[in-house]
């Protein structure tokens, strides 16, 4: 029966890598899940309050290295507050939109259009805070995974 509790556990954990391609599935929320249901099925004994205090510190930091990958990468190619916008509502968007590529079109286009709708910037200039949006999303997407990756690592070592 361990086993089977073991898979379950690891397929959260895997789920939550999903999570970096498709921002609609909560990683944190699996990352946790894992933890939770390693406390029902084994014990909450390795889970003392530093545990938490170090998980806690993880789950601010993924949240600050999305916000903070976008906001540099629009902001390094010129865009405003509504290319941070239209580039995170493409993020939400895109993917269902158009499958597979509408996790890198969605930003660029949100970006673009909301540059070009809002602060009446130029195509070219568009293109470019475009651009920035999907270095900005790629950058989240490697850092959030690596934090992932030692949120995951720091429980193996607990438990």
């Amino acid at each position: 029966m361990d086993i089977l509790y073991w898979i379950i556990i690891i397929a959260l954990f895997v789920i939550s890598f999903i999570g970096l391609i498709y921002p609609i599935v909560p990683s944190v929320l699996f990352i946790l899940g894992g933890y939770l249901l390693y406390g029902f099925f084994f014990s909450f004994e390795p889970f003392n309050w530093f545990f938490w205090i170090i998980q806690g510190l993880f789950i601010l930091l993924l949240f600050v290295a999305d916000f903070v990958a976008n906001l540099l990468g629009i902001k390094k190619y010129g865009g405003s507050k509504a290319g941070i916008w239209g580039s995170t509502i493409g993020i939400l968007i895109g993917p269902f939109v158009i499958p597979f590529l509408g996790i890198i079109i969605g930003p660029f286009l949100g970006a673009v259009m909301a540059e070009w709708m809002i602060n009446k910037k130029g195509f070219k200039e568009g293109l470019t805070i475009g651009f920035g949006s999907v270095i900005g999303f790629i950058s989240s997407v490697v850092t959030k995974g690596l934090i992932q990756v030692l949120m995951i690592i720091y429980f193996f070592v607990i438990v």
